[in-house]
């Protein structure tokens, strides 16, 4: 029985959000291990997203016990006030607690690293030079291989991008978003909540200008936590090829952010193209 006066049986009827309620009310800490196992399974989920990805990358294990540790520590963080759902919190803190563990193991191999390189100076050239995203062939051509090679080195390079899509918001990069700000942060002043509304506004632009098909890779991927395998199987596509859609989302997004932090046009839309399958 808590301080409280709850078993553990009433504990376990609470909704949620009464359960955090009441920690936040009492500070009981024997309520707080009940509401963080609650959430074990969105640390299991993007443990076992990233380690499907990468093989060399940390065992999930270490993963789900750095991801208890980080909820542990946002469970008391958390501020009800601030108008912001306790499960957008959290899913923030893994996805930042994931992108920390990535950058201080170094996860992605050197070659795979200057292949990713290679590719997005070729996109970046072609974009400016041609004022839209260039295709596939002409990527290759720029790059001097054969599509088909491309094609595989883009599937590759995509195992690198799971993290882009936070990557490109993250507060390390851009020191202009954070989903907790500080009093003395930029978030704090009316200037940088305006940069943070102009960040949101570019990407979501930037998803907006995507094709359809693109738009829901993503969708299915950073907000389902769907895996590829089980994206192919909704869209009755095949693995790689969901990878070389993923790929040139992000791709495309990448171009968008780095043209608008810039203050270059951007390319057209391609929204209304015919989306490649």
């Amino acid at each position: 029985m808590t301080d409280t006066g709850l078993t553990p049986a009433q504990i376990e009827a609470l909704d949620t959000n009464d359960l955090l309620a009441l920690y936040k009310e009492t500070g009981d800490e024997a309520l707080k291990w009940p509401l963080v196992m609650r959430y074990e399974g969105l640390i299991k989920s993007a443990a076992l997203q990233i380690r499907g990805i990468y093989a060399s990358f940390a065992q999930v294990e270490d993963i789900v016990s750095e991801g208890i540790l980080t909820l542990v520590a946002a469970i008391d963080k958390f501020d009800p006030d601030k108008g912001i759902k306790f499960e957008t919190y959290i899913s923030k803190r893994i996805r930042g607690m994931v992108i920390d563990l990535a950058r201080k193991q170094d996860w992605l191999p050197r070659s795979l690293r200057q292949k990713s390189k290679r590719i997005d100076m070729a996109v970046g050239e072609l974009a400016t030079e041609l004022g839209r995203f260039p295709s596939d062939e002409e990527i290759a051509d720029r790059l001097g291989v054969p599509l088909e090679k491309y094609l595989k080195d883009a599937a590759s390079v995509s195992l690198g991008n799971i993290l882009s899509l936070d990557a490109l918001m993250d507060t390390r990069e851009s020191e202009v978003y954070t989903a907790e700000p500080a009093d003395d942060s930029p978030e704090a002043s009316p200037e940088g909540a305006f940069l943070e509304q102009e960040l949101h506004r570019a990407l979501v632009e930037g998803i907006e200008g995507l094709r359809e098909n693109e738009q829901l890779v993503l969708s299915l991927y950073y907000e389902k936590n769907l895996h590829m395998k089980e994206i192919a199987q909704v869209l009755k596509l095949s693995e790689p090829r969901i990878s070389q859609i993923h790929t040139r989302a992000i791709q495309k997004l990448r171009l968008h952010m780095e043209q608008y932090k810039n203050g270059t046009p951007a390319p057209p839309p391609t929204r209304g193209r015919k989306a490649r399958r």
